[in-house]
């Protein structure tokens, strides 16, 4: 059991940082949280938490967050 839980935090641990580097504007701890929180509801759901899966429904949420913000809250580039 302890071989499937380490392989599910590295799967998520890399599933936030590539998640992270496309979501650049968005703090990393957040990103993390949000992995997190999407698998933990998929596996709570009974729905199988694929990485696939779950790096889709994550980058939804993360491209939400990202829209949802005012213009004037955005960081100019």
């Amino acid at each position: 059991m302890s071989a499937l839980i380490d392989q599910r935090n590295e799967t998520r641990r890399l599933l936030a940082g590539r998640l992270a580097r496309e979501f650049s504007v968005v703090d990393p701890a957040a990103v993390d949280r949000c992995v997190a929180d999407v698998q933990a509801r998929m596996t709570h759901l009974g729905v199988d938490a694929t990485p696939a899966r779950v790096e889709r429904v994550a980058r939804e949420q993360l491209v939400g967050m990202v829209k949802s913000e005012p213009p004037s809250g955005r960081a100019r580039g």
